[in-house]
């Protein structure tokens, strides 16, 4: 897939299936959000993975934009 390709046929997703995502795929979207550009080339990356559904849930009640 080409960078047109991926511009023009993104979808946002709405509901989610519960699958698992892998350790491999994470590692790999991280990877990816590290070269993403920034403001002056600062790179402020902080990223935080959390696999426990009690925990997630407990965040989503905190903020009123984590639901």
């Amino acid at each position: 897939m080409d960078i047109m390709e991926a511009i023009l046929t993104r979808r946002s997703i709405r509901q989610y299936t519960g699958e698992q995502v892998t350790e491999s795929e994470i590692k790999q979207l991280i990877r990816a959000g590290c070269h993403a550009p920034s403001a002056h080339n600062r790179q402020p990356w902080h990223f935080v993975v959390l696999r426990d559904p009690a925990l997630l849930q407990q965040i989503a009640d905190l903020h009123p934009y984590a639901k």
